[in-house]
């Protein structure tokens, strides 16, 4: 047996499966458990309007969180097992911040992307493949379609910042942007035709979201081992 340290990790290395692809595999999963977890809050966080309010507040938000689970399932399946093969792991602390705030932006994003969508589909008038639309009072008009635009962006700069090697403080500033260029279209959204159903819809898509980017990004912060620390924390 070899008596060097590194020797030996790299002999091990060589047989077993390589860390940046147990890391990508750990994210992966971590990815699956906050989809699991962002359902089950969505649940908890609705069910109470099935006993206290109108149901069909409980049926349309659960619809929606399991539409937009069901759209992100495959990228972000790929997108997870790329972010974990191109990045070493980073705190706790800062992991579940990272991922309850991109969380946040997702979960918002979502809601208003799929009912601004609905809108301008007019679903609305098709009963038989959809029997309520929130926002019902926005049109298919140049609005509404600069509205899902913005939203689109947001999107774009928070998978740059995510996966951008460029200083953390511009990928912060990007993600600040992205949740900016969000916030304005949907507020204005809220504002047009305010109602219970949107209110607590967004709320519940955010919050929930927020908690599963919380157990994705501990997921992010632990997976692939000691040997996917950064250089400089394995230095030290």
């Amino acid at each position: 047996m070899s008596s060097d340290p590194s020797r030996a990790s790299k002999e091990n290395e060589e047989q077993g499966v390589r860390p940046r692809s147990r890391r990508a595999f750990g994210c992966v999963t971590w990815f699956y458990t906050g989809i699991l977890t962002l359902l089950a809050v969505a649940f908890l966080l609705s069910v109470p309007f099935r006993y206290i309010s109108d149901r069909e507040v409980y049926r349309v938000i659960l619809s929606l969180v399991d539409l937009y689970v069901l759209v992100l399932i495959v990228p972000g399946t790929v997108l997870a097992a790329v972010l974990g093969a191109r990045t070493y792991r980073v705190g706790y602390r800062q992991g579940g911040a990272i991922g309850a705030g991109i969380g946040a932006i997702i979960g918002w994003i979502g809601f208003f992307v799929l009912a601004w969508t609905m809108n301008a589909l007019g679903l609305e008038k098709k009963e038989k493949i959809v029997q309520t639309v929130i926002f019902p009072g926005l049109q298919a008009s140049a609005m509404l379609y600069a509205f899902i635009l913005l939203a689109l962006v947001a999107a774009v700069l928070v998978l740059f910042a995510l996966f951008s090697r460029r200083p953390f403080e511009l990928r912060r500033r990007l993600v600040f942007l992205a949740a900016a260029l969000a916030a304005v279209p949907g507020i204005v959204s809220l504002a047009m035709d305010p109602g219970l159903l949107s209110i607590v819809g967004v709320i519940v898509s955010t919050l929930a979201a927020a908690v599963s980017g919380w157990v994705g990004g501990i997921g992010y912060a632990r997976a692939g081992g000691n040997e996917m620390l950064p250089p400089d924390a394995a230095q030290k």
